[in-house]
């Protein structure tokens, strides 16, 4: 017998229709312009399913999640699945690109640091202790087979959410496709905590308004909004945030950012607190954001140089 879902709900817009539900710890949205309830019932209904899926496959809270299976196997060699595999490929591609600054495991360092507001610093010789058990060339990869060496883990925070956003608005076009004969019948967008990617225009052809984040603000979100820093005007792709409204140390008036770089351990100095940007997908915005943040300070001529709009907030 399957799990039973958490209710999502469905409002009526003057546009359509607005979906919710929560999956990976952060408030999901479903926007549909177009169509009649059932529809719109139907899509939020296959938005939710595919979101909790990733979520349950790839969660490091679950004992029966991929990752459970990788960490148990104690440095013997997993044969993973396809849709593993692409994400270890695109995961490996972004350490290569970012000389290293991106790596899946890191997130052992979760052990040493809190990012809760307080003022509560890790002691030194605690990061330095986690420091092996860190690097993506430790791990061996050759398609499907994963040998993780073992007391290492993976951690996929920094692609899943991004992941499951562009998966359910591919899933939801090609049931646009069947259910009303064109995957462009209805306006889609789908927001999960501020990530977010559109299927194409509003249905009256206008682009989607995107408020961003001011950085004591809550996560970018669709339509206009009085307390926006900005507004992005988005008709294709996808849209990511990465900052530290919300997990952050503060000592000694210095602001420690929870984007650590996985070299030393500790918060990358100079962060901006919040890179916005917009990219063909949502994982690739949200990579990108999160590249920017480990820059430091050269964040804004990073992006710069990556050609794509963007709106960093210091």
């Amino acid at each position: 017998m399957g799990e039973l879902l958490p209710p999502a709900r469905l409002e009526v817009l003057p546009q359509g229709w607005r979906g919710r539900f929560e999956a990976m710890a952060s408030p999901c949205e479903l926007l549909i312009e177009g169509g009649d309830r059932a529809l719109a019932a139907a899509l939020l209904d296959t938005a939710q399913a595919e979101a909790l899926r990733i979520e349950h496959k790839y969660s490091r809270y679950r004992d029966d999640s991929v990752l459970a299976r990788l960490h148990a196997a104690d440095g013997r060699p997993v044969e993973v699945d396809d849709e593993t595999a692409l994400l270890l490929d695109f995961a490996a591609r972004c350490h290569a690109l970012s000389g290293g600054r991106f790596d899946i495991t890191s997130g052992v360092l979760r052990a040493a640091w809190r990012f809760d507001g307080s003022d509560r610093l890790p002691a030194p010789e605690t990061v330095a202790a986690l420091l092996p058990r860190i690097g993506w060339p430790r791990v061996q990869w050759a398609r499907p087979w994963l040998t993780l060496p073992a007391g290492m883990e993976l951690d996929l925070g920094g692609l899943g959410k991004e992941y499951a956003v562009d998966r359910v608005l591919g899933l939801l076009r090609r049931q646009l496709q069947v259910q009303a004969g064109s995957a462009d019948a209805v306006a889609l967008l789908v927001n999960f905590g501020g990530d977010l990617a559109v299927g194409g225009p509003r249905a009256d052809g206008s682009a989607w308004q995107i408020g961003i984040e001011t950085p004591a603000g809550a996560p970018a979100v669709p339509l206009a909004r009085p307390d926006a820093a900005a507004q992005l005007a988005l008709r294709a792709g996808g849209l990511a945030t990465s900052g530290d409204a919300r997990r952050f140390l503060l000592k000694d008036g210095v602001r420690y950012s929870h984007i650590l770089d996985p070299r030393d351990g500790w918060p990358v100095r100079g962060a901006p607190r919040s890179v916005t940007v917009a990219a063909p997908s949502c994982i690739e915005a949200g990579v990108l954001a999160t590249l920017a943040m480990l820059q430091g300070p050269g964040a804004e001529a990073w992006l710069q140089a990556q050609g794509l709009p963007h709106w960093v907030l210091r």
